[in-house]
């Protein structure tokens, strides 16, 4: 299978995941209100279309930021997102230490978030769970990273979640694919 834009080290975490009993993916943004919530919402999407796929899954979201814990997304993004389908009741919640061993694959948004991942990882080895969002996406982007959608209008929110939906089901295919 073909792997957009998954460089040798990306394809060294992906690989072994791809046969393994259970895939932990966590996604990143920074409030954990817009774009990590809508791509955890994306992702169970998928799996669900796939009952044989969804006792392997375990998918969550999370911010590097505090400023929204304990609230819902962003009511536009729910509002974007459930004409689509989905429902995004994710509480909001900060990164921990302990994703970094609860994950297999942890999956910022955008090259700050990323930034910060790398500051907060406790180990070379969690390091190397840190895989951007945009490596997984095929569809043409303007920016090397999922745009955040908060200043946006609904154009924002939309484009989000087409690249979000197009990188969740490369991801899907990607590690259900044996090698």
């Amino acid at each position: 299978m073909a792997y957009p834009d998954l460089s040798p080290r990306h394809r060294a975490v992906i690989d072994p995941l791809r046969s393994a009993d259970k895939i932990r993916v966590l996604f990143v943004c920074l409030g954990n209100i817009c774009r990590s919530p809508a791509a955890d919402g994306v992702m169970k999407s998928i799996v669900a279309d796939h009952p044989g796929q969804a006792s392997r899954w375990v998918i969550d979201s999370a911010g590097t930021g505090r400023y929204h814990i304990g609230q819902l997304p962003d009511h536009r993004m729910r509002v974007h997102a459930r004409r689509r389908g989905l429902e995004l009741d994710h509480i909001c919640r900060q990164v921990t230490a302990d994703d970094f061993t609860d994950f297999d694959l942890i999956i910022p948004m955008d090259a700050s978030n990323e930034s910060r991942l790398r500051e907060l990882a406790p180990s070379p080895e969690a390091l190397e769970k840190i895989v951007p969002m945009a490596a997984f996406v095929g569809k043409a982007m303007r920016a090397d990273h999922i745009p955040d959608p908060y200043y946006e209008g609904a154009e924002g929110f939309e484009l989000v979640l087409d690249l979000l939906d197009d990188g969740c089901r490369n991801l899907f295919n990607i590690l259900t694919t044996k090698p």
